[in-house]
């Protein structure tokens, strides 16, 4: 099941998803820690944020989960694409996509992507 939103609609849902940083057990306590901030779940037998007790930080759970409708798009919007050579953009809707130019691309070809984009009125996201 499939249906259209207006991406003034879509910006609107996704600025409302609330953004929470989990973050390791214990953080706060230990300085080694501080500096590698990336999650890690709690295994203890009596560990009170594996047992979600109040005053523990969130628990990462498939509750949290962005909506299937803005999973996966850019802030504007709009789907990313990655495009390696100026041809790729004459298959794509300038309403519908944002463009990101590979990283693997040089220069020239990079400068073709941009003006050939511009001319077409896509929205590059990695335009230098």
């Amino acid at each position: 099941m499939t249906f259209k939103m207006s991406r003034k609609r879509l910006v609107r849902l996704m600025n409302k998803k609330r953004k929470l940083r989990f973050l390791r057990n214990l953080w706060w306590k230990f300085p080694k820690f501080e500096n590698n901030l990336k999650w890690q779940k709690p295994k203890g037998k009596d560990n009170p944020m594996r047992l979600r007790k109040k005053g523990y930080p969130p628990v990462v759970t498939v509750g949290y989960r962005t909506p299937r409708i803005i999973r996966g798009l850019h802030p504007a919007g709009l789907r990313p694409v990655i495009i390696h050579n100026p041809r790729e953009l004459d298959e794509l809707n300038p309403a519908e996509v944002v463009v990101y130019i590979g990283s693997d691309v040089g220069m020239r070809k990079r400068e073709a992507i941009l003006n050939k984009a511009r001319e077409l009125g896509f929205l590059v996201a990695n335009a230098r």
